[in-house]
């Protein structure tokens, strides 16, 4: 909760806010309503951050005392902007203001209460660095068999004890739902999770889930507690509501049960964090569970042009399960308006060309790197893109998080390769060695010295089988499975292509290891398969793992005199929802791509994937350019693709269509968009 002081405080500051000034019609009326109850759907770029502060001004104005004004948001950073921005527009009045996280807000609850659920004040509350170790403990300790498959790793068993918790769903459904890998060991999950829970009540520490689920549960145990926090609260604000989980939305509901005044700021078409535990259904039940609510819809958008606009509009309007809306641009006044521009690439290698000339030249025109950046669905669509962008010498950072060839399970399986082509390869050789359990840095060292034991090259299969006696009991049989794994695709006695050694290696080991090892398995495997893809257009495993080397060191090579600040941004969609530039690009729109394949088994998850198209569609101030690339290599072969259904539902005069010279306008084949092969096959010129 942040407080603030009031050292410049005047106490009439609060009676001259214009707010008929300050806010439009929309905003004014959601600001100033006198209903108890209220749902407000600000659209992308609406000012709902403002409808907030000024929704908090307004209740100050009338006379309510600021400690009995909650507002709840979702960051940190939001929290701090929020409480800031409010205490300046009421000129100090909202000193006594509480507002924070949800988190936040549960530990303030739980302080001066623990010893109602057994845990004594002074809790100490446990990162997530902090819970994996005192989970590796618990499984340390439980001394758990785990022959015929790989038991989770704590990462994992913390997503699934989170997900339980959040979704209010026994470990069993969860196990059975999202993790069905494990579903026989359930009950020694089950176990491991009653000692986990045990041990943070006996060590007086609490878990970032226990903020939201221990208030939960203190309130439904005690109901005067209930009644009192009822009674100090009487007006609750809410932002981004449609990002509330289970347990935050229960607990919200609970606090509201005799509320003066609940209101709740959000949009249900930017809900698109469902997979870490958002629950649309809050949102778009929320008129159901408050037959009484007033909705006010927040239509006018202060960033984007209208043809940007008219594209999200237009797009949206395909999902059934939603509140409908029609945004409308504020800069209705601009002389020349570009159409976002629709480019369709003969394939994924003519896409990262096109993507960086364009930026090449949108910067000679003098647009900053800074204020462009590139989104995609998920991390493996920017492969080829990142090596153009790195043999141009165009400085980029990305957004949502480490290079893809940097992130770890790519390491794990370049490093099982890298071991196969150099068995001399020390470093890959303890990477891997060290994810046994039992192995640390000094059995690693030893290990190797048995490993690299004799002269190469010799097989692969020689050094391992020097390793296997040597190798902790308890680690012996995961052991086997990775070494008879290694052996098949031995270099030496067998002559295997990259695609096929990779997938030899998940077959037979790599696959149920990394279910174990990592959370969000599924995603991972994803990119693995992506990653053998990429690796058929290399002669063979040298070429291949030079280029890996060459990509993962690219940042010390790619700075040249560039400011740090002016970097081209590249990041998922969904790591870019709250930020905006005036330049965006949206790449790799072909089927099962952007929408995964995945996505399409249910209608929901469809709708999900179709907010997040509208998401990154409204990122864009000024230029926004949606890219399709007409084929990819598969197993071998170029395959074609599909064009996304997100482009093929759009009307083609919201666009200027730009093709390759071998490409075809996706728009002339919309009535057959399952079936392009009479269209590729009349085509005058292979792209290929």
């Amino acid at each position: 909760m942040q407080d603030f002081a009031s050292s410049d405080f005047d106490p009439d500051a609060k009676k001259r806010i214009a707010y008929e000034e300050l806010l439009n019609p929309q905003q004014y009326a959601a600001v100033t309503t006198d209903a108890a109850v209220a749902l407000v759907i600000a659209g992308p770029g609406s000012g709902k951050t403002r409808i907030l502060i000024h929704r908090v001004a307004w209740l100050l104005d009338k006379g309510v005392p600021p400690h009995s004004i909650l507002l709840l948001t979702f960051t940190n950073k939001a929290a701090r902007e929020m409480m800031q921005r409010v205490y300046e527009l009421s000129g100090g009045a909202a000193e006594e203001l509480q507002g924070g996280t949800f988190h936040s807000f549960g530990r303030r609850i739980l302080q001066p209460h623990a010893e109602l659920l057994g845990y004594q004040r002074n809790f100490l509350i446990l990162d997530r660095s902090d819970a994996k170790e005192l989970l590796s403990a618990c499984l340390l300790d439980a001394n758990i068999e785990t022959k015929g498959k790989l038991f989770p790793k704590p990462d994992v068993l913390l997503e699934m004890f989170s997900a339980s918790q959040n979704l209010s769903m026994s470990l069993e459904e969860v196990i059975e739902k999202r993790y069905s890998t494990f579903y026989e060991k359930t009950e020694q999950i089950e176990e491991l999770c009653r000692e986990y829970t045990r041990r943070k009540l006996d060590q007086n520490k609490m878990d970032f889930d226990d903020l939201l689920s221990l208030p939960l549960r203190l309130f439904k145990e005690h109901p005067d507690l209930l009644e009192y926090y009822q009674r100090r609260f009487t007006h609750i604000l809410v932002d981004e509501y449609q990002d509330t989980n289970h347990t935050q939305n229960e607990l919200l509901e609970l606090l509201a049960g005799q509320t003066q005044g609940l209101m709740v700021v959000g949009d249900d078409a930017q809900s698109i964090y469902s997979w870490r535990g958002a629950c649309f259904q809050n949102i778009l039940e929320f008129t159901e569970r408050h037959p009484d609510a007033a909705t006010y819809t927040i239509e006018t958008n202060y960033r984007s042009t209208q043809p940007i606009l008219e594209v999200a509009n237009e797009s949206i309007a395909h999902n059934i399960k939603q509140f409908p809306k029609k945004l409308e641009t504020f800069h209705k006044a601009q002389p020349v308006i570009p159409k976002p521009v629709l480019v369709t690439c003969g394939n994924s290698y003519m896409q990262a060309e096109r993507i960086a000339s364009q930026v090449e030249e949108l910067r000679m025109e003098g647009t900053p790197l800074r204020e462009i950046c590139i989104l995609y669905r998920a991390h493996h669509h920017a492969m080829e893109l990142q090596m153009e962008l790195r043999k141009r010498n165009i400085p980029f950072k990305i957004t949502s998080g480490i290079r893809f060839f940097e992130q770890a399970h790519i390491k794990d399986i370049s490093s099982m390769l890298r071991l196969t082509y150099s068995p001399c390869d020390e470093t890959a050789f303890k990477r891997l060695i060290r994810k046994l359990p039992g192995v640390g840095p000094k059995t690693a060292n030893r290990l190797w010295y048995a490993f690299a034991g004799s002269e190469w090259p010799e097989s692969l299969g020689a050094g391992l089988d020097r390793v296997s006696p040597r190798v902790p009991a308890k680690a012996r049989e995961l052991w086997e499975q990775f070494s008879q794994s290694m052996k098949k695709v031995d270099p030496v006695t067998t002559a295997l292509s990259v695609p096929e050694m990779i997938d030899s290696l998940l077959e037979d080991f790599a696959r149920e290891w990394m279910l174990a090892e990592y959370e969000n398995g599924p995603f991972r495997l994803d990119e693995v398969e992506q990653l053998k893809l990429y690796s058929e257009q290399f002669e063979g495993l040298e070429d291949f793992l030079c280029e890996m080397a060459l990509q993962t060191n690219a940042d010390g090579e790619q700075d040249g005199t560039e400011e740090e600040s002016d970097r081209l941004g590249l990041s998922t969609i969904h790591q870019a929802k709250g930020l905006e530039y005036d330049v965006v690009f949206v790449m790799m729109l072909c089927e099962g791509m952007f929408p995964t394949f995945r996505s399409m088994e249910k209608s929901e998850n469809l709708e999900e994937e179709r907010r997040l198209f509208y998401v990154a569609v409204t990122r864009a101030r000024k230029h926004l350019y949606l890219i399709y690339p007409q084929c990819r290599s598969l197993g071998g072969n170029f395959e074609r693709q599909l064009p996304s259904r997100f482009i093929s539902e759009l009307s083609a005069e919201h666009f200027e269509i730009q093709t390759d010279a071998q490409s075809r306008n996706p728009f002339q084949s919309r009535r057959r968009r399952f079936d392009f092969e009479d269209d590729f096959n009349d085509s005058e010129e292979d792209p290929f």
